[in-house]
């Protein structure tokens, strides 16, 4: 198939363009950098364009059989006032121009729309799956409004899947790179209480998720991608030690995490247990379904 992609040269993007093009699918990435990075991929094209703005680039996505949007900026930072309102237009803008990029097509395509279980805002002690309610504040907001300008595509006849992201653990980069190095310094621990849920998923699986949900046409709208067994945060921290051979009984305070990063730290602080239920139903298996078992593929 013919792959069109934003965020294609982040962490996840850059995974998952490879791994699809290794199973011969042709991927063209937009990117605002005139020049592509190096060293190109096989199968592999860049075409230059800001997905935040209309422009000359949309004419390609008619063209392609399959959309996939990773594009929005890193809510990894102190959300200040300036800093909301980057996260929420580049999300609603990217996804605004896709769904009228694919309005001037004439043949049914698969949208994959990316999301994030943030959406479910901090739930405690509750399994959370694709049916269940969302929640307020900020991250709720932003994945409501994203997901809902995303939907739109299907009053075109586009299949839409809204991937609801867990966090992502991979190698060169993502959330992984910046918990290793403390353990390997003797300073890792868990994160405030660290009894709090986390939602993960090995980068191999979510590659996979992508092209089981392609194959699969039945399966639209909201898709969580997280592995089926989250682990509290003690639990990660604990695994992360076993693993690396490390301690892992240095805790990061809550005072000093909401010091640092404010209100940011909340979505660190507290979790959600999200199970991927609609993968499981529809048959999907998981090559690195425990915590452990990923680690040890990345790290060990």
């Amino acid at each position: 198939m013919k792959v069109f992609m934003t965020g294609g040269t982040g962490f996840v993007g850059t995974y998952l363009s490879r791994e699809l093009a290794q199973a011969g699918h042709a991927i063209t990435i937009l990117s605002r950098r005139a020049q592509p990075p190096a060293p190109p991929r096989a199968g592999i094209s860049f075409l230059t364009g800001d997905p935040n703005q209309e422009g000359p680039w949309m004419a390609a996505v008619p063209e392609h059989d399959w959309i996939i949007n990773l594009a929005g900026a890193s809510i990894f930072s102190r959300w200040t006032e300036a800093r909301k309102k980057d996260i929420m237009e580049s999300r609603e803008r990217t996804t605004r121009n896709l769904v009228a990029a694919l309005a001037a097509g004439d043949r049914r395509q698969l949208f994959c729309s990316t999301s994030a279980v943030g959406i479910y805002g901090p739930r405690g002690e509750e399994e959370l799956t694709e049916d269940s309610p969302t929640e307020a504040g900020f991250l709720g907001e932003v994945t409501r409004k994203w997901e809902a300008e995303a939907l739109k595509a299907q009053d075109l006849g586009v299949r839409v899947v809204i991937t609801r992201f867990g966090v992502v653990l991979g190698r060169d980069g993502g959330a992984l790179s910046q918990m290793a190095p403390l353990f390997k310094k003797f300073i890792g621990g868990p994160i405030g209480s660290g009894v709090q849920w986390f939602s993960w998923i090995h980068q191999a699986d979510h590659a996979r998720a992508f092209r089981f949900i392609q194959e699969n046409p039945h399966l639209s709208g909201p898709v969580n991608l997280t592995a089926p067994y989250p682990v509290r945060n003690r639990e990660l921290a604990r695994a992360l030690g076993r693993v690396l051979h490390r301690p892992s009984f240095m805790p990061t305070p809550e005072f000093m995490l909401r010091l640092a990063l404010g209100e940011f730290a909340d979505t660190l602080l507290t979790g959600q247990k999200v199970l991927p239920q609609r993968l499981l139903d529809a048959g999907f298996t998981f090559k690195f379904a425990t915590i452990e078992a990923a680690l040890k593929d990345l790290l060990g």
